[in-house]
């Protein structure tokens, strides 16, 4: 759950960043205030979502210790180094220039004051590697050895380079980020359309939807070619996961179909029924039109033969299918969703064109649109995650034996409920706050940490220097 929440808020703001920085270098460039009005305006909502992702980041680190005692004893030494890295050199880059970017744009040059906002988002980016360093070794452990002290068990790094470049890493790394853009391009794309809707600053939320949607569009393209690469990798490295998200009991034969939809009993471990496009999944696993796919039955089968010796006969290896059936397929449509929106409304949208302004049916489609992400991107960490079961890192250790000893079911539910509604209070204050700046526009004055109309300013046309002598002095 914890999971979830905090990986709503860093894809948007990793992306965020990124889309921010592009305005800005057009600013740069072509030396129009517009572009300057737009990462200024979008950089309120980039920096409302920085804050509340390290928070959440943060709260997420005493459960390492409360809830996972046991994983963090086993995972200490390996999970240690690159969290080290992120946190020292990855984070204090971001941090440190997110300040030098809000505070300076009357300070320096604008190439500079752009340098600041770039070197942010490469340090968000930076983050994301090495945090996916520590995740992609839950999914394929590499450069560790097994060490035993004082009858615990735990894995010691042996090789950094080998962590560093586990080809896990390197598949799911692309695969975030392109889904970072995503989620911020159709974040500014959505509110702008709802915007045009009310009929104000049209010219500036045009401007934010073209930029937006040629990211988005790229980002769309990428994520897909990302994704299909780490299929071929999935399914030979986590065979059950890949056929959970196929919805396979059986092993196919040699020219398999793909399911839309279908029933599964997953007490007898079988389909029911099912609606299929024959020869679609032999091409979507090996690029052609054969190609048989294992079924989760003959994997269950497998894996108590690798690992009954180790871990015992009644272990169940068969992950939860039916959420990662509908989690892949929500994450792939949504990405097929996302390129033909962010078509359309290039399309629509282009120079000497105002159709986008004129069909209010696809601005209140774009609008919706900007939810979407979100769903994307949970649904994406489902597969992700709940495909390891029943493994916390893959092969080494399980979800049983990482739990702290001590707690109990009722500090479980307790703990989590607590989460539950700080993470809740946190995003609505997020959403509240966005929709303020929205409301307001981007001829607001940034007052109290929210945008302030021109109609309610009073007597605020001097900009106050924070750091100036008289900034306090309220005589």
């Amino acid at each position: 759950m914890t999971t979830v929440f905090h990986f709503f808020f860093v894809p948007f703001s990793i992306g965020l960043g990124f889309v921010v920085a592009i305005m800005e270098t057009n600013y740069v460039i072509q030396k129009k205030d517009i572009y300057k009005k737009m990462s200024q305006f979008w950089g309120k909502i980039f920096l409302l979502s920085f804050a509340v992702g390290v928070v959440t980041g943060i709260i997420q680190e005493f459960q390492f210790g409360m809830n996972w005692s046991q994983y963090s004893r086993f995972m200490g030494d390996i999970f240690g180094a690159p969290l080290a890295i992120e946190a020292l050199a990855a984070f204090f880059l971001e941090s440190t220039f997110i300040g030098l970017w809000m505070f300076t744009w009357d300070r320096f040059k604008p190439v500079w004051h752009c340098l600041f906002i770039w070197l942010t988002s490469i340090g968000s980016m930076l983050s994301a590697v090495w945090i996916l360093a520590a995740n992609s070794f839950m999914q394929d452990p590499v450069g560790y050895a097994l060490k035993t002290v004082n009858g615990n068990t735990k894995a010691v790094m042996v090789s950094f380079a080998d962590v560093v470049k586990n080809p896990q890493l390197w598949l799911e790394l692309p695969h975030v980020l392109f889904g970072a853009f995503l989620t911020a391009a159709f974040v500014i794309a959505g509110s702008s359309a709802w915007r045009i809707l009310k009929g104000k600053n049209i010219e500036f939320w045009r401007k934010s939807i073209k930029i937006s949607l040629i990211v988005g569009l790229v980002a769309a393209i990428g994520v897909t070619a990302v994704g299909d690469q780490q299929t071929q990798y999935i399914i030979k490295n986590q065979p059950m996961k890949f056929a959970a998200t196929e919805g396979l009991y059986k092993t196919t034969g040699d020219h398999a179909s793909w399911a839309i939809v279908e029933g599964m009993d997953n007490k007898d471990h079988k389909v029911t029924w099912s609606i299929e496009i024959p020869y679609v999944l032999s091409m979507l696993s090996y690029h052609k039109p054969s190609g048989a796919v294992t079924g989760a039955n003959p994997l269950n089968k497998q894996l108590h033969k690798q690992y009954d010796k180790k871990f015992g006969k009644n272990m169940n290896y068969f992950v939860p299918m039916h959420t990662l059936f509908y989690s892949f397929r929500i994450m792939a449509v949504s990405a097929g969703v996302f390129a033909l929106l962010a078509i359309l409304g290039l399309y629509w949208n282009r120079k000497k064109s105002d159709q986008i302004v004129r069909y209010r049916w696809f601005l209140y489609i774009l609008g919706l649109s900007l939810w979407l992400p979100f769903i994307a991107n949970t649904a994406g960490w489902f597969v992700t995650e709940l495909g390891r079961y029943p493994w916390v890192v893959y092969g080494l250790l399980t979800i049983a034996d990482a739990v702290s000893p001590h707690v109990t079911v009722g500090s479980l539910l307790f703990s989590n409920i607590i989460y539950f509604l700080l993470f809740a209070g946190m995003g609505a204050v997020m959403i509240v706050l966005s929709h303020r700046v929205l409301v307001a526009g981007p001829d607001a004055d940034l007052q109290s940490g929210y945008g302030v109309n021109d109609e309610d300013k009073q007597d605020t046309d001097e900009s106050v220097d924070p750091y100036a002598k008289g900034a306090f002095n309220h005589e």
